[in-house]
C-alpha cells in the first residue's frame, strides 16, 4: 500500500530496482509487483566478476516467476574503466572496501539513469538491520527514491519471502535464495557474517536498542552477550 501510494501520487510511470538473487531484493521485487503490477516493475540483473552464477540465476527465475522483465548490464566494463582512473592515485595500496562501494555505485548510477531517461522510481532494497549498523554503501545501494524495507528486520525478511511464497502456492522466490547464506557478493567468498553478527542476534540487539531505547547494561541483563552488544551500539552510533 505504501509503495503504491507514492507511486501514484507522485506520478511514476513505474518501478525500477536491481535484482541480485538475494534475499532482500526478492522481497522488494514481490512488494513491488504487488503494489504496482509486473508491467510496471522493471528488474536489473547487474553482475560483477564477484557475482556468482547460482545468485544471477536466481534473479533471473524470480523475475520470470514474477512477470516482470529483467535487463542484464554486467558491470565489468566498468569497473574496468574506473580501476584504469583510479590507478595512480591508488597506486601502491592493496584493494580494499573503496573497490566494493565502486561496484556498488555503478549499480546506483545506471538505476538512476534508467530513472531518469523513462520515469520510474528506484527502490532501494537495504533492510532495517544493515542500515542501521551501516552495512550499506551511500550513494550505492542507498541511492534511491523509497526504501521499501527501511522497517524490516532481517529476520522479517525471511519470514515475509516464505509468508508469500506459502501465500502463492508456488515458489515465487526459489528457496536457495532463502537457504543461501547472506553475501553482498563484492568481493571473493564474501559473507555478511564476516563483518557483523550473526543475523539473528543482531536484530535481537538492534529491536532493543533501537525500538525500546534499551542501553548496553539492559541489553546484557537480557541474556545477550555484552561483547556483541558493544559492537553493534558502536556500529548504530558511528552510523
Amino acid at each position: 500500500t505504501g509503495v503504491r501510494g507514492y507511486v501514484e501520487k507522485n506520478g511514476f510511470g513505474g518501478v525500477v530496482l536491481g535484482l541480485s538473487g538475494g534475499i532482500d531484493s526478492a522481497l522488494v521485487a514481490l512488494v513491488a509487483v504487488d503494489a504496482v503490477g509486473p508491467d510496471r516493475t522493471h528488474t536489473v540483473v547487474m553482475p560483477s566478476p564477484h557475482s556468482s552464477d547460482a545468485t544471477q540465476d536466481d534473479a533471473r527465475a524470480i523475475a520470470a516467476n514474477l512477470g516482470t522483465d529483467a535487463l542484464e548490464l554486467p558491470i565489468d566494463g566498468a569497473m574496468e574503466v574506473y580501476e584504469r582512473l583510479l590507478a595512480e592515485p591508488f597506486a601502491g595500496r592493496e584493494a580494499d572496501l573503496t573497490e566494493e562501494n565502486l561496484q556498488a555505485r555503478i549499480r546506483g548510477n545506471l538505476l538512476m539513469a534508467l530513472s531518469n531517461k523513462f520515469g520510474w522510481l528506484v527502490l532501494t532494497t537495504g533492510n532495517k538491520s544493515e542500515l542501521s549498523v551501516g552495512y550499506s554503501t551511500l550513494y550505492g545501494d542507498m541511492a534511491g527514491g523509497y526504501a521499501v524495507l527501511k522497517d524490516v528486520f532481517k529476520g522479517w525478511v525471511y519470514r515475509l519471502v516464505r509468508w508469500r511464497n506459502e501465500d502463492a502456492g508456488r515458489e515465487l522466490v526459489p528457496a536457495s535464495v532463502i537457504e543461501r547464506a547472506p553475501s553482498a557478493e563484492l568481493r571473493a567468498d564474501q559473507r555478511d557474517e564476516d563483518s557483523l553478527p550473526p543475523y539473528d542476534l543482531l536484530d535481537q540487539i538492534l529491536e532493543g536498542y533501537v525500538e525500546h531505547d534499551l542501553d548496553a547494561t539492559s541489553l546484557v541483563t537480557r541474556g545477550l552477550p555484552a561483547d556483541e552488544v558493544a559492537r553493534v551500539i558502536g556500529l548504530v552510533d558511528g552510523a
